[in-house]
């Protein structure tokens, strides 16, 4: 199984990315820093589309919104499933008296 990094955190994201805006290029800030060109291309997307300057995508807040609303649907499915199968098991039970 390979060994995973803990994430990043957000003040060093920050200003990696504050570097790349700056005018460095993202191997060179990528090296530099000791983390992977693809890691700091995708910090430098979220950071532009947070921002607005991008609309291929969506923002942290609707990254968030949609994740609670995926977990809140998930609880309510089971939910009602849950009430489906009480609600036979109590018609089972009132048929056979």
């Amino acid at each position: 199984m390979p060994k995973t990094r803990p994430a990043y955190p957000e003040e060093f994201r920050r200003e990696a990315v504050a570097m790349v805006r700056g005018g460095r290029s993202i191997p060179d800030v990528a090296e530099a820093l000791g983390v992977s060109p693809q890691s700091l291309r995708n910090w430098v997307k979220r950071s532009q589309l947070d921002a607005r300057e991008r609309d291929d995508g969506i923002t942290s807040s609707e990254r968030e919104e949609l994740a609670r609303l995926r977990r809140e649907n998930k609880r309510l499915r089971q939910e009602r499933d849950l009430l489906k199968r009480a609600a036979a098991f109590f018609a089972a039970e009132t048929e056979t008296r």
